[in-house]
Formats: C-alpha cells, sequence, structure tokens
C-alpha cells in the first residue's frame, strides 16, 4: 500500500521551502494549472509514502486543533540534534504541546501554514511499541 497525505496551501513556495530546505525532504515532483491547481510531491525517494501539497485560486480552509500533529523521528540522535540546531538556527519557535509526551520526547514545531509538527528521537518510538 502507497501513502500520500494531501494538504491544500495558500502558501505553497513557502511550505516547499520549509519542508525541503528546512526539515530535510526531497521535492519528489510537481505539477502546474492541474485543473486549475499547483502542486509539489515531497519526501523521500525509495519510500512508498509522500506529501502533495497543492494551491489554487479557493483559499486553504485550514480546520485543526492543538493534538493534530505530523511527528517526525529522525534515524539517529546525532540526525535529530542537527535537525533541531537548524530549524533554531533559522528562528523556527519551539512550541508546547497540549500532550506532555511530546514535550518529554521531542520538540514540537509548526509549519508555514499553522500545522504542528513533532521531531522526536527514534527512541521514543520504541518505548511506544514495547
Amino acid at each position: 500500500m502507497f501513502l500520500r497525505v494531501a494538504r491544500h496551501t495558500n502558501n505553497l513556495e513557502e511550505i516547499e521551502a520549509f519542508y525541503v530546505d528546512l526539515l530535510g525532504f526531497e521535492r519528489l515532483g510537481g505539477f502546474q494549472k492541474h485543473n486549475n491547481y499547483d502542486g509539489v510531491f515531497i519526501g523521500k525517494s525509495g519510500l512508498d509514502w509522500h506529501f502533495e501539497f497543492t494551491q489554487s485560486e479557493v483559499k486553504a480552509n485550514h480546520i485543526f486543533d492543538e493534538d493534530d500533529v505530523i511527528v517526525l523521528y529522525p534515524k539517529t540522535i546525532s540526525d535529530y540534534d542537527e535537525l533541531i540546531n537548524r530549524l533554531l538556527r533559522k528562528d523556527i519557535a519551539v512550541i508546547e504541546a497540549v500532550n506532555p509526551f511530546w514535550n518529554e520526547n521531542g520538540k514540537m514545531i509548526q509549519d508555514p501554514d499553522g500545522y504542528r509538527i513533532v521531531i522526536s528521537p527514534l527512541k521514543a518510538v520504541i518505548s511506544e511499541i514495547e
């Protein structure tokens, strides 16, 4: 099974820069003026999932709450530290999570659309499974 997480945005270029330049994903492809939508596919090549962000003349109407999060697990502690330091150098604010688990096991940030992202060391997912 393949997974695509699709989301509409009013800030396609800013979203692409955030996910590619800051978070370290790859631009896998994109399209322009397809049924009046522009879009970009972002993920990691060779995996069975990716994000699709689209923009059109219809404005995005984001409805989400503080517990709607994307969780990213860098593979190593050094990858985790490097990503957190890169975000802090770019003045990306760390925010408080409503769920205390994420405050104890990572850092929460927001993307340009306001969606919450948790960066968590891989050890946190291992402890969740056990």
